[in-house]
């Protein structure tokens, strides 16, 4: 038994019987977690038999029937009778106002406006609650009216400071919406034709024929809930979101054959949905094959990080035939109930924000975009803008190619009118004017022509550097050619210890180094791309120039393993170990307008190096500690004086050099710590 069949049993949703199991020492991961007969009897002890509901809404029944709901549970009628000493309380509360009434009825009887002044009370508190502008106008003739009777004001403002305050906090309406997911897998593991058969079987009734391939997402229904698709070919529109930082997936759903099993695709895929942090959901499909192996598949995940939750983990597996449709509902049902663990809200009237999925220029239409709406509601004439692009929205396409005239939370739609085709990732907002869409497009275009042309100067090493001090971790991308070479490159690279730097995989892989692992290296915020005998696509090498993304091959595996231990050597701070060269004396000064003090030296012992320190020593303590600014033998600048010669000295940042003084050449090395 499950954790959501159990809490259909309880009429309650499985998020809330997670959490109250949690509660009492029972940790369920998802939904799908199973339940032994030992939890299931301490369930029926903590809910007792009859079900949840008398547990979880007592309130209502014990308050028509006390007696019959205490035998089950002592301690929560204790707490209701608290919330039924409410009411008296409110019912107190109305005698105190009208002993405040009479008050001011006699000494001005004849007088209407201190009777009405009790009773629009409560129109004005009406009008506060349906329009937030209103209090303020009420709250101006209340005050006229109080001064015209002294014992009146007192005892109303007090109800008065109350009920302004419940308007403000009504602007945001959080409502369930429904959930993305990303359909993701190795080619010919049958992704489309599951998606095809999700279409034709769970599509409203007289639409499934509507559907146009081109918009790349669309929504299906189930148990009347609706499920978003993003149907966006392979991962590159995924890596590219994540790339640009847009989390447009609540979820992954990572197809399997339960033939092939786990392929290279299908671990760039779980890749992927790693660094998007989103949960996933792996289907094993063609389970109606007579080679299919579900438990091989179950195992061969679990090498790669997805652990199955009947064999102890918190990954849900669902096997399935896309062809015949077995387990294709038992998937559906999974994602509502992932999707009712993260609890996916939105607020319809709230700012819009929405997600290009993609994009493309008609020669009709001009520049279309396919978004997703994730908060607020996009309309027809918005003022809108993503990435650089800019405009004012002609006309909205639902994914049945049909016109809308608005698109809420979780919905998909095409939308026309942008002054050009946006990059896929990129948020798209609402301004409030067209002139303030087209300033912003213009500034982002020149931030990121700026960004190209910092990264494209920037080495490895400070892109070592730069990562480290952003994450403390060097990631890196390996490509190998075959799958031998990779394991004995990979276990090369993990016996690498250096202190206070950890190497972490981002992706291994065999093959080329292609167009996704760009994309992932990207997404990643700079992880650094190392193949191993294997060559560089020619789409993918134009990628990492315009992205600034270095890619370094090999031949020989120690020298992969050399640099990388360098690269990590480099981004730990060294420690700096001091050799003495060189000892002169200060035997004059010269004080040189627009140049500064120069002490003549005679050189006692060792030499005087250009690129060495210098101590200052003086009557046995150091008052300065280092670099030279200029060494000279007469007028020449040198490079090296040697021992018993004369020569002058400039000091970088110090004048006060005196006669007498002794100065100390050293020169300081950066010891590394491996």
């Amino acid at each position: 038994m499950r954790v959501y069949e159990v809490a259909e049993q309880y009429g309650i949703t499985a998020k809330e019987l997670m959490d109250k199991l949690k509660t009492h020492g029972i940790v369920k991961t998802n939904p799908a977690s199973g339940i032994n007969g030992e939890e299931y009897e301490k369930i029926k002890k903590i809910f007792g038999v009859s079900g949840v509901k008398s547990s979880i809404k007592p309130a209502p029944e014990k308050k028509a029937t006390p007696p019959t709901a205490t035998p089950p549970i002592a301690g929560k009628p204790k707490a209701q009778p608290t919330k039924i000493a409410q009411p008296p309380l409110a019912e107190k509360s109305p005698p105190a106002k009208p002993s405040v009434t009479p008050a001011p009825a006699k000494p001005a009887p004849g007088i209407p406006p201190p009777s009405a002044t009790v009773t629009p009370k409560p129109t004005t508190s009406t009008a506060t609650a349906s329009i937030p502008a209103a209090p303020a106008q009420t709250r101006a003739p209340t005050p006229t009216a109080s001064a015209t009777a002294t014992q009146a004001p007192p005892k109303p403002k007090a109800p008065e400071i109350p009920k302004p305050a419940p308007p403000p906090p009504k602007p945001e309406k959080k409502v369930p919406r429904p959930p993305i997911v990303t359909v993701l897998g190795h080619v010919d593991h049958g992704k489309t034709t599951l998606l095809d058969y999700i279409r034709k079987t769970r599509v409203a009734a007289g639409e499934a024929g509507g559907i146009t391939q081109s918009i790349g997402a669309y929504q299906a229904e189930y148990k009347g809930k609706k499920i978003t698709f993003i149907d966006t070919p392979g991962h590159k529109a995924f890596a590219n979101m994540r790339a640009r930082g847009a989390s447009v997936t609540d979820m992954v759903v990572l197809v399997v054959a339960a033939d092939d099993g786990v392929m290279e695709q299908t671990r760039e895929a779980i890749s992927h949905a790693r660094v998007a942090q989103v949960p996933t959901l792996v289907a094993i499909n063609k389970i109606d094959k007579q080679t299919a192996n579900v438990l091989r598949v179950k195992d061969q995940l679990s090498k790669e990080g997805l652990l199955a939750e009947d064999y102890g983990g918190d990954t849900i597996m669902v096997p399935l035939s896309a062809v015949t449709g077995q387990g294709v509902d038992d998937l559906l049902e999974m994602i509502l109930l992932v999707a009712e663990v993260e609890e996916l809200v939105a607020d319809p009237d709230g700012e819009v924000r929405g997600v290009i999925i993609e994009s493309s220029i008609d020669t009709s239409r001009g520049p279309m975009a396919t978004v997703i709406v994730r908060n607020g509601t996009l309309r027809e004439r918005d003022n809108v803008i993503s990435g650089v692009a800019y405009g004012r929205i002609r006309a909205l396409l639902d994914d049945r190619g049909k016109r809308v005239q608005e698109a809420p939370p979780g919905t998909t739609v095409q939308i026309l009118g942008l002054s050009e085709a946006p990059s896929a990732g990129a948020t798209l907002e609402v301004v409030r004017d067209i002139m303030q869409a087209k300033a912003i497009a213009e500034k982002r275009a020149e931030e990121i022509r700026q960004k190209k042309l910092e990264r494209s100067r920037r080495s490895i090493e400070e892109l070592f550097k730069q990562q480290l001090l952003k994450k403390g971790r060097l990631q890196i991308i390996l490509k190998a050619d075959s799958a031998g070479t990779l394991e004995a490159l990979e276990g090369e690279l993990k016996e690498l210890k250096v202190e206070q730097a950890t190497l972490e995989f981002l992706h291994t892989g065999i093959g080329s180094v292609s167009e996704s692992d760009i994309l992932l290296a990207s997404s990643a915020e700079d992880a650094a791309i190392i193949g191993f005998r294997v060559g560089v696509d020619s789409k993918a090498a134009q990628i990492a120039e315009a992205e600034g993304i270095t890619i370094r091959t090999y031949e020989i595996i120690y020298q992969v393993t050399e640099d990388v231990r360098k690269a990590l050597a480099s981004l730990v701070e060294p420690q700096f170990k001091d050799t003495k060269v060189g000892e002169a004396q200060v035997r004059n000064v010269f004080k040189i307008p627009n140049v500064g003090t120069i002490a003549g030296c005679y050189v006692r012992d060792g030499n005087i190096l250009r690129e060495a320190r210098v101590r200052v020593v003086r009557q046995g303590a150091v008052v300065f500690d280092g670099a030279l600014a200029s060494l000279k033998r007469f007028t020449e600048d040198v490079r090296k004086v040697e021992k018993d010669k004369e020569c002058g000295i400039k000091i970088a940042g110090f004048d006060k050099v005196s006669v007498g003084d002794s100065l100390e050449f050293y020169l300081r090395e950066a010891v590394q710590r491996l």
